[in-house]
């Protein structure tokens, strides 16, 4: 391994120089700034360390590049692992609270910020660079595929179509997803699923326009209305109270079971890294099993009325609320709108307008799968440290797609080169080099693995 290291090491400055590049242009699909620009980076970013492109726009939305990169004279062109990651990013708003450019790259105290620099342009980087030297090192041991999407920020909606049509261009033996990082004790965690999402969206309209608030003696308003319907969908110990919501919620396996009995979580570090003035809302019970296991609801966002300086005397025409639920396996997002209108009509709100804005199913594999273990048994050589492997994620992305399309026995592990403090999606996102430097290493020694398997 100690040969690899040193050419990992000695790729780092074309590394990061390529990193910056990629960084410094914004791709925000929410916003539909950049697109077509950094579309044509990571294809520059692709041909130059020698991979073929064919940019996918026949499917709607954002265009997905595909890339392929041919097993060397040496490698077994029997295997193929796929890689999948996105070019576009979060919004960088609010912009006042960044203390550095948001697409500058800058590099301070061996920290490179930039939107996207975790999420998810960094571990793309990682990929090829690893690439680079394997290509320039005796030839790549497996073939290799890239994914390459530019909406996952906005839910991936196109994505499954262009999954459905281009399905037999894109398989492959298993799959490396786009995330991971550093945990606070420094180990590598990673999982090996993703839960699921139903992103809803409820109004309510009470007049044509908003009225003197003195009119609140006589006429309903549409925020309390609101506020209202929405007290129904979960009670005060947080349980949600929509008919049928848990009905498709999978059995757990015991080795699930064991797997989040046995993992620590550390809720005072936990409390403190973000701040938390209240105890976590799952009480005495294991953490784990609720970020893992557990379907959530939550309150996105709420808007209604005047929330600007000072006063304004007004009853609100209109109000409107976002919710997301992340779903386990076996939930099916159209299901849970169908359940959660349904609610709202049983309890008098039919007046409550409820519409989703985009679903996903969760996806989960088979932990036991030989290429799990062969994640996570290289990410120890090369990050030489504890490795920390989770069943699924507690957030959201599109593997049930690739399940679904490319084989529900896929397997899939998501590993990559963020930190505890990457703060992906919030002002200052970070990577740190030296975790960027590691994480390249544990690609070149993956993919030498996964040439060399049965």
């Amino acid at each position: 391994m100690n040969i690899f290291k040193e050419l990992v090491h000695r790729q780092m400055t074309e590394a990061v120089s390529t990193l910056q590049r990629y960084c410094r242009q914004p791709s925000i699909a929410a916003q539909h700034v950049g697109i077509e620009e950094t579309v044509q980076i990571v294809q520059d970013m692709i041909t130059t360390v020698g991979g073929q492109t064919k940019v996918l726009d026949d499917c709607g939305g954002n265009p997905v590049i595909y890339a392929e990169f041919s097993a060397g004279i040496n490698g077994n062109p029997n295997k193929t692992l796929l890689f999948y990651n996105h070019y576009d990013v979060q919004p960088p708003e609010p912009l006042n609270e960044w203390t550095k450019p948001p697409f500058g790259a800058e590099i301070h105290d061996g920290k490179l910020y930039a939107r996207g620099a975790a999420d998810n342009k960094g571990d793309l980087t990682v990929r090829l660079q690893a690439i680079s030297i394997l290509q320039e090192n005796g030839g790549l041991p497996c073939n290799v595929k890239f994914l390459i999407e530019g909406e996952e920020e906005i839910g991936s909606p196109s994505l499954p179509r262009y999954l459905e049509k281009y399905a037999d261009l894109f398989q492959a033996d298993a799959c490396i997803w786009e995330f991971g990082h550093k945990n606070a004790d420094e180990h590598v965690e990673m999982v090996a699923g993703i839960k699921g999402m139903c992103y809803l969206q409820l109004w309510c309209h009470g007049a044509d326009i908003d009225l003197h608030s003195s009119n609140g003696a006589i006429v309903d308003n549409a925020a309390w209305r609101l506020v209202q319907a929405l007290a129904t969908l979960k009670d005060g110990d947080n349980r949600i109270l929509v008919d049928g919501f848990y009905d498709d919620v999978a059995a757990l396996s015991p080795e699930l079971i064991q797997m989040a009995e046995e993992r620590p979580f550390n809720r005072k570090q936990f409390s403190e890294q973000v701040g938390l003035l209240r105890p976590l809302i799952c009480g005495d019970e294991n953490p784990n099993f609720h970020l893992w296991y557990a379907p959530t609801m939550t309150i996105c966002g709420l808007e209604s009325g005047y929330t600007g300086e000072g006063s304004k005397t007004v009853l609100p025409r209109r109000a409107q609320a976002k919710l997301d639920c992340r779903l386990v396996p076996n939930q099916d997002p159209d299901d849970i709108t169908a359940k959660v209108r349904k609610h709202l009509d049983t309890h008098g709100f039919t007046d409550v307008e409820v519409s989703q804005i985009n679903g996903e199913h969760a996806y989960r594999s088979d932990i036991n799968h030989p290429f799990v273990g062969m994640v996570v048994e290289t990410a120890r050589q090369a990050y030489e440290t504890e490795v920390v492997l989770s069943p699924n994620s507690a957030g959201t992305g599109p593997m049930y797609p690739f399940g679904e399309y490319l084989g529900l026995d896929f397997p899939i592990v998501s590993t990559g080169c963020g930190w505890w403090n990457s703060r992906a999606h919030a002002p200052d996102e970070s990577i740190r080099i030296a975790d960027f430097e590691q994480a390249m290493l544990h690609m070149v020694l993956l993919m030498r693995e996964f040439g060399e398997s049965a």
